[in-house]
């Protein structure tokens, strides 16, 4: 991934997917830390974790962001001097995709994010970034209408992470002949669209399960005479999610 072009890692030691069953602390931990401390010599690590004590081990280990998808751990952030992603979640991963319901998700996402991040703000953390958690509870309609809101996420002020990287709502909208959903494997050209839509409408950073690929496209997105706001090279571009 490093040799690949990726600007951050990002480790996580328990799944967050639709569905994902919770791991114990001491399991998370044994899982994140080694691989945190391997690591944090040779790239930017950020730590995927809803848990103050993973996250504080894993900063401990050299992680340097906290990828929080619970949007609550800032004071972890805080403490310890470091960077710190809220990311929007509805409900846990055992629930969050029966039947996600938003009056207007756009305005409730952006409501939420902007909240937490001024806490985080008032708090102490000087480096917040923000992810509307695209598949985190969210139909596809949901999905596709805060990716074409990006630029209003943006207009917040605060970095914007955007993560779509081979998810389900892809899969869908862009069915095999046969009409069956698109497998995880063959989401390559699906995920390159929408980070470049996000970087083109200004998001700082991407996930990315295909870094080389994403990080053409990042390259491309800033290139001198290019008409997009995105990242210019050498900027953080691409965050990768094993």
């Amino acid at each position: 991934m490093i040799d690949e072009g990726a600007d951050v890692v990002d480790v996580g030691g328990e799944s967050t997917r639709p569905g994902a069953e919770p791991v114990s602390e001491d399991e998370e931990l044994r899982r994140v830390i080694p691989v945190v401390a391997s690591l944090a010599g040779h790239i930017r690590v950020s730590v995927d974790t809803t848990k103050e004590a993973v996250a504080a081990a894993a900063v401990g280990a050299g992680a340097t962001l906290i990828n929080d998808v619970s949007a609550s751990l800032w004071p972890v952030a805080a403490h310890f001097g470091v960077g710190w992603v809220a990311m929007h979640r509805k409900g846990t991963p055992a629930s969050m995709q029966h039947d996600p319901h938003y009056v207007d998700v756009v305005a409730e996402v952006s409501a939420l994010l902007v909240e937490r991040a001024r806490q985080a703000e008032d708090g102490g953390v000087d480096e917040v970034w923000i992810d509307p958690g695209i598949g985190f509870g969210k139909t596809v309609d949901h999905n596709l209408r805060l990716l074409g809101a990006v630029d209003e996420l943006v207009a917040t002020g605060y970095p914007v992470m955007v993560g779509t990287s081979r998810k389900t709502f892809l899969g869908s909208l862009t069915r095999s002949a046969d009409g069956s959903t698109v497998p995880v494997a063959d989401r390559l050209a699906g995920s390159v669209a929408t980070a470049t839509w996000a970087m083109q409408q200004g998001a700082r950073m991407v996930r990315a399960h295909d870094v080389s690929a994403t990080v053409q496209a990042a390259v491309l997105v800033g290139s001198p005479g290019s008409d997009a706001s995105g990242p210019q090279p050498g900027a953080e571009r691409s965050e990768v999610a094993p």
